[in-house]
């Protein structure tokens, strides 16, 4: 259970310092440091929502178990 929940917390981490080196890289006018915090970003948002599809198949695995 706590692997789980260090991988939501580092998925949730990784989100936020890739939308602040992105804003810092559009401020400062970096298009590289801009890159790597939307590249960091959507890396994050992409292992959110397969953690979430893994959650929901575990849920409805067991739902089917149960049933029997």
């Amino acid at each position: 259970m706590e692997y789980f929940i260090m991988k939501k917390i580092k998925n949730a981490k990784d989100k936020v310092v890739g939308e602040v080196k992105e804003a810092v890289g559009k401020a400062t006018n970096n298009p590289e440091l801009e890159l790597k915090g939307k590249i960091q970003s959507t890396k994050a948002d992409v292992n959110i929502k397969t953690e979430q599809i893994k959650d929901k198949v575990k849920r409805e695995v067991n739902k089917a178990f149960d049933k029997k």
